[in-house]
């Protein structure tokens, strides 16, 4: 089993795929091909699964990690990772395999000061 279908396996691929933007057009052609979003998905989820810096991908993703990181930063700018998010958790939770018991809501915003009291 490859990392790309590890990390990225066909479920999550299929849930991932519609919310994925188009790629962009280029208009006079040529440059290079853009790199499979499969692949680069599988990426991100290695480096926030792991905990591992971008730099740290491992070679055994056939992407750069100068691309994963970009192409993350364009799939969070264009709202991706949270549609993906909330299609994740509708899915576990119609298969009733959230366990709500353990949630916990945390709504407390307070400034904290340098100085003290």
């Amino acid at each position: 089993m490859s990392d790309v279908e590890k990390y990225c396996p066909d479920a999550l691929w299929h849930l991932a795929q519609p919310l994925l933007p188009a790629h962009p057009e280029r208009h006079q052609g040529g440059g290079r091909r853009r790199t499979d979003d499969r692949a680069m998905l599988a990426a991100i989820v290695y480096v926030l699964e792991s905990g591992c810096s971008w730099r740290k991908l491992p070679g055994s993703f056939p992407v750069h990690w100068r691309t994963a990181h970009r192409r993350f930063a364009e799939w969070v700018a264009a709202g991706v990772m949270s549609a993906l998010h909330q299609a994740t958790l509708d899915v576990l939770g119609v298969a009733g395999q959230i366990d709500w018991s353990r949630a916990s809501i945390d709504s407390m915003h307070v400034r904290a000061l340098k100085r003290g009291t």
